[in-house]
């Protein structure tokens, strides 16, 4: 293997629990709620899928539905679909929907797995390219950069700059070319079997993760350095000193 492509929330990242997440734009925008208040409409949230990166909605409500497939083309599609799900939580500030939009953006709102500085960095020792693939509606390079992630990361390939979304293989094409690599050796590493798994019509090898909370899922991506280092033993090459 040359290069591994990532997906990024629920793969190397995760955003931080609904709970949290309300309680934060509660206090930016200076609202005042009961505890109580605030565990029902954090849950409503959850139910209605209005957390981006967090659960999916339980059912898409007619005025989101008709932009929901294609959320990830563009910025303004993203957050129409996210707000759409959110006004149907009913808040004490019409303004916390664009709010709590805004935050989920934060970097302080996404935690990298336990895991994630570990591989990334063996990757980078052992010269192995990372390219981050994601179906996303903002530029996610900030969290990186605040994680202290971004120097092992060679290029990103964000849906919303390219108007196209996985599976498509375009955007893994996009993102093997600028890694300038050969697809075939490539690993793709998602949580999302249908939109990572497109990899696979390039030639791309696809390793898959569980879309869990940081805190239950220790050591999901350390597998990736043993594909990286089984796929280099077959070419023949030391994944030690491969650049």
């Amino acid at each position: 293997m040359t290069a591994v492509l990532f997906d990024f929330s629920g793969t190397l990242f995760r955003v931080e629990p609904t709970d949290s997440w309300l309680r934060g734009g509660i206090a930016e925008a200076g609202v005042e709620l009961a505890e109580a208040e605030l565990a029902e409409a954090a849950q409503a949230l959850e139910t209605m899928g209005a957390l981006p990166g967090g659960s999916g909605p339980s059912y898409l409500p007619e005025d989101v539905a008709s932009v929901w497939g294609v959320r990830d083309k563009s910025a303004e599609l993203h957050r129409a679909a996210y707000t759409g799900l959110s006004r149907h939580v009913p808040l004490p500030d019409d303004r916390l929907h664009d709010l709590l939009y805004d935050r989920h953006m934060s970097p302080a709102a996404w935690v990298p797995y336990p895991d994630t500085p570990e591989v990334l960095r063996a990757l980078r020792e052992r010269g192995i390219g990372v390219g981050v693939v994601s179906n996303i509606g903002w530029d996610i390079r900030p969290v990186f950069r605040e994680h202290g992630l971004d120097p092992y990361v060679d290029t990103y390939v964000l849906s919303y700059e390219h108007g196209i979304q996985k599976p498509d293989p375009r955007l893994f094409r996009t993102a093997c070319a600028a890694l300038d690599v050969d697809p075939r050796d490539v690993v793709m590493v998602g949580d999302d079997r249908r939109a990572d798994g497109g990899a696979a019509a390039l030639g791309c090898a696809v390793h898959f993760v569980d879309h869990l909370p940081a805190t239950e899922r220790p050591d999901g991506l350390r597998p990736v350095l043993d594909l990286v280092s089984a796929g280099a033993r077959a070419s023949g090459v030391d994944p030690q000193n491969r650049h």
